[in-house]
């Protein structure tokens, strides 16, 4: 197969992102022709069709959709190598784990990891490499969630809830994908203070809880009722419970923000437990900037 050109790649890119070639070719700075001829091209290298034409612009096939995300993560690539080889050149005239790495540093995580694990990992990462700039965003864990995000090439490094086959099974497996634990957190029974008797409250609960991990022990519980109030968000949930509309049951990082307002009881040693991880790419995981970021998330205590 002949291999993609970078301008092809970044053209794929633009096509998946704005929806249509005209837009593309709008972004790039290229005429409509140019970027119609480059897929084209593109898909004949490739030998399959990679995008969905219509009247309402293009969309990517199943094929395209896995193209335009190895694309990224090829032109991803392409802008960190002169950091890089400079962070390389740099470690052996200094100590080699200061001041060595520099650039984006792009991560995506779920919102409790994000308010609350990041940050102090973040602090010693950026003090240590101040060249280093973070970007990170917020990504719902529903669907592909954060490891969809690493696998598209949007982000360097996922912080993630892992099942038990691991992100790889959220985007189909065979992305390229690595996993690590960073931490297991037991959930607990959240509720009103000093509710005399919290679980005959309703359930107060929102779409990203409950994963594979914990379903089984959910469905043994006869004393859980379906939810009857579905929040946006944990904090949402947790804001409710304190103003007594019902109990919730939350892992521990979305309890950091307990009030006064709840009491907290655990469910004992058979209560479900969810593993909270990073995932990153085959390929991110070797550049500097991912290996020093998962150096201070596997020293931070839980």
């Amino acid at each position: 197969m002949a291999e993609l050109a970078p301008h092809e790649l970044r053209v794929l890119v633009a096509v998946a992102e704005t929806g249509g070639f005209s837009a593309a070719a709008a972004r790039l700075g290229l005429t409509q022709s140019a970027v119609s001829h480059s897929v084209r091209g593109s898909e004949a290298k490739v030998g399959a069709v990679l995008f969905e034409r219509g009247r309402s612009g293009a969309s990517p096939t199943p094929a395209g959709e896995r193209a335009v995300g190895l694309a990224r993560r090829i032109l991803r690539l392409y802008e960190v190598l002169g950091a890089e080889a400079r962070g390389a050149g740099a470690a052996g005239r200094t100590a080699p784990d200061r001041d060595t790495v520099e650039g984006v540093l792009r991560i995506a995580a779920f919102r409790s990891a994000a308010l609350h694990l990041l940050p102090p990992a973040l602090e010693r990462l950026t003090a240590r490499h101040p060249g280093i700039r973070p970007e990170v965003r917020v990504v719902r864990e529903l669907g592909a969630g954060t490891a969809g995000e690493v696998a598209a090439g949007r982000a360097d490094l996922g912080i993630a809830t892992l099942n038990a086959t691991g992100p790889e099974a959220r985007d189909g497996g065979g992305a390229g994908l690595l996993t690590g634990v960073l931490r297991e957190e037991a959930y607990a029974l959240v509720h009103p203070a000093g509710h005399p008797d919290p679980k005959a409250l309703p359930l107060l609960d929102w779409d990203e809880n409950c994963g594979s991990y914990t379903r089984d022990w959910w469905r043994a519980q006869d004393w859980i009722p379906r939810a009857t109030v579905k929040a946006e968000d944990d904090g949402m949930v947790l804001t409710m419970v304190g103003r007594g509309l019902g109990m919730a049951i939350l892992p521990e990082l979305s309890l950091r923000e307990a009030t006064n307002a709840v009491d907290i009881t655990g469910l004992g040693p058979s209560g479900p437990v969810r593993r909270v991880g990073y995932v990153t790419t085959t390929e991110s995981a070797a550049t500097l900037a991912v290996r020093a970021l998962i150096r201070e998330l596997r020293s931070e205590k839980a």
